[in-house]
This record gives structure tokens, sequence and C-alpha cells, in this order.
């Protein structure tokens, strides 16, 4: 079979984008009023809360659309070391119970995410330069 770099790239941005967005779109619905009380309770502002809503909902449509790829996948890989390192730092060195690393779910959007700003979109998006799109 033929190997097709663009239409792979393709099926990592949908992936990436929808699955992500979806969380964004929960945050919209039921709010982040958690995640501002427990930014506070470690002496960080609560206004950083809604920096998730741009990695969550905003940079998952740019790289949907393919619409500054590179960027909006670098605001994803930012915003995941971010919800990592401060919702999850007990759990960076542990296994699920079912085997799997604890924060495996956080990873793979970070580890795609870093996989499109070294890759870009390919040429299946809305723009397809090869600066910092």
């Amino acid at each position: 079979m033929k190997s097709n770099l663009n239409l792979g790239l393709l099926v990592l941005r949908l992936s990436l984008g929808v699955l992500l967005l979806l969380h964004g779109v929960s945050k919209l619905q039921f709010g982040i009023d958690w995640m501002v009380k427990m930014l506070e309770a470690k002496g960080i502002p609560g206004f950083v809360a809604y920096g998730s809503i741009i990695g969550e909902v905003l940079a998952p449509l740019m790289i949907i659309i393919g619409f500054r790829t590179k960027l909006g996948a670098l605001i994803i890989a930012f915003n995941m070391a971010v919800a990592i390192l401060l919702v999850h730092p007990n759990n960076i060195l542990s296994l699920s119970e079912t085997g799997g690393w604890a924060v495996e779910l956080p990873a793979i959007y970070l580890l795609g995410a870093l996989a499109l700003v070294f890759s870009g979109a390919g040429k299946f998006a809305a723009s397809t330069s090869n600066k910092f799109d």
C-alpha cells in the first residue's frame, strides 16, 4: 500500500482536535469553578484556569480546520504539560489499575500535539505554509 503522509496528518489533526474539543465543550457547559479553586489552593491566580478554554476549544478548532496548525498544536502541548504538572503531579511515575500510565490521556494529547508542531498540518488544511503556520 502506498504511504500517504498528508492523509495521516489529517487523521491525526481530526482525532486529536475532536477528542480534545469534547473536553473543552464540557468545560464550557459545566464550568471550570473546580479548576479555579484547585489553582487558588496551589497559590496560582484562578484566572489562569481560563487558559484551558484556549487550549481545549480554540486550539483544537485551529488544528481541526488546519489553520495555523503548528501554533494551535503548541498551545495544546503547553496546556497538556500544565495539566499533567498541576492536576496529576503524583501520578507521573505511576501506573493505572489496568497497567497503563496513569497520565496517559493527557500525555497522548501532548505527544500528538508535539507531532503536529514538528510536522505541520499537511496539504489538507486551511493554511499550509512551511512557516510557523
